[in-house]
């Protein structure tokens, strides 16, 4: 097990975000958090890395707990990839690609070698793209310089919030196909926050549906289309079985 989760809980003054959450990631798997909008998974995502402090509970990382350290070292052995990317403007994209290997005090050699490594692996070689700024990037090209940044420090884990808002379709399916492949080669585990069932089914290995602050159903996506736990699971469903159904009857009932 690489990281476990254990009765996180938070509240905003009378509101409680998020309720007693438990859960475990094993290396090299991904799991997806899935809900409505205010269902608790994102401030379950930020108090994994500890941009939220949790009222209750405990995350345990690689044997160590997050409370065992200071937050700023604790977020350095986390990838976190969030909406828009979040790139520094005022920064170039090699500069914003290298913060935490800089902050972790790699050599010059070894920063520029990394450097080199992830925007070659992202599509966008160092050469043609390093010495830009984020404001000259497109939304997919400044979103892939951000799983870069989110992979430069080589942590076991990466958190990503959303990484497919606001994309359009083929680039969204561009960005899934690049985390899949990285996910492959470079072999870390992942939590991925999403509001769509299809972006979870192409990248998790489980799916934890959220509502309410509370996981009510967790396990394979098999499981949760054969064996739908309540009416928010099922209602998550929809609108990726009608996709399935329209597309069966636009090319017959031999597509599967």
């Amino acid at each position: 097990m690489l990281l476990r989760a254990e009765r996180l809980t938070k509240s905003f003054g009378e509101t409680l975000a998020v309720d007693r959450v438990s859960f475990s990631l094993s290396a090299h798997e991904t799991i997806a958090l899935i809900g409505h909008s205010g269902c608790g998974k994102t401030t379950t995502l930020k108090m994994l890395n500890r941009l939220i402090e949790p009222d209750e509970g405990e995350v345990v990382l690689g044997g160590v707990s997050a409370f065992d350290m200071p937050g700023h070292e604790w977020r350095r052995r986390i990838g976190f990839v969030i909406q828009h990317a979040g790139l520094f403007p005022h920064m170039t994209v090699g500069e914003n690609v290298l913060v935490t290997p800089a902050l972790l005090g790699w050599d010059k050699a070894r920063q520029a070698e990394k450097l080199n490594n992830l925007l070659d692996m992202v599509g966008l070689p160092a050469s043609d793209y390093a010495g830009r700024y984020p404001s000259e990037l497109s939304g997919g090209q400044r979103q892939r310089i951000g799983l870069a940044r989110a992979l430069a420090g080589e942590p076991e884990i990466v958190l990503m919030d959303e990484p497919f808002a606001a994309l359009d379709p083929l680039t969204k399916d561009g960005l899934i196909e690049d985390i899949k492949r990285l996910k492959s080669e470079l072999g870390f585990a992942s939590v991925l926050v999403t509001h769509e069932f299809s972006e979870a089914l192409r990248l998790a290995d489980r799916i934890a549906v959220m509502d309410a602050g509370q996981i009510v159903q967790i396990g394979p996506a098999e499981d949760l289309i054969q064996s739908p736990a309540g009416p928010i699971v099922e209602e998550l469903l929809k609108a990726p079985k009608a996709m399935a159904d329209r597309i069966r009857g636009a090319f017959g009932k031999g597509w599967s």
